[in-house]
């Protein structure tokens, strides 16, 4: 009986993943779900997804003495560089900072704020909600209110060591991450 109900629970969670799968496949706007995110970086009920970009490329890291710990070193983020990509993998626009500024293709662009984070999964820079600022620039970015960062992979800080003779160098780290664009409903 416990095998009948495991194999049934299993087939049950194997067919939602794979039909969030083939949803998210079309690229279509209403094809991303919230449903499995922390409830941190949920955007709030009232808007709909404009865009689905899926964000390749690297963030740079500098060795600095720590603020609060002067003799101590560690790795700080100093700004992110990737290609705004389709689903299907046409470029439509870039991402960099700081400030943190998404740019459509179109000449459109966002600033923002963030608003949370969450814990990813792995060894991955932690999933996030910006607060957009208004659009400068007709075209895609007109109307986003929301941008969220989920299904991240890799970009967290180097590993090497960062120490005091190792200030000022900086080490360049690959990362992907889905950014879901919102606007108010």
């Amino acid at each position: 009986m416990k095998t009948k109900i495991v194999a049934s629970t299993l087939s049950a969670t194997i067919a939602a993943l794979l039909s969030a799968c083939a949803g998210m496949q079309s690229g279509g706007p209403a094809s991303y779900s919230q449903v499995a995110l922390p409830d941190a970086v949920k955007v709030p009920a009232g808007h709909k997804v404009a865009l689905e970009t899926v964000g390749i490329g690297e963030i740079t890291y500098e060795c600095r003495a720590k603020a609060d710990a002067p003799s101590a070193f560690e790795w700080i983020f100093v700004g992110p560089q990737a290609d705004l990509r389709t689903r299907g993998g046409a470029k439509v626009g870039t991402y960099f900072g700081p400030p943190a500024t998404w740019a459509a293709n179109d000449g459109s662009k966002i600033t923002g704020a963030q608003v949370a984070v969450a814990p990813a999964t792995g060894a991955s820079i932690p999933l996030q909600l910006v607060k957009a600022n208004p659009a400068s620039g007709p075209g895609t970015m007109q109307g986003v209110t929301y941008v969220q960062r989920v299904a991240t992979q890799g970009g967290v800080a180097p590993s090497a060591p960062c120490a005091g003779d190792s200030v000022g160098k900086k080490q360049v780290v690959k990362y992907q991450a889905d950014y879901i664009f919102w606007s108010a409903t």
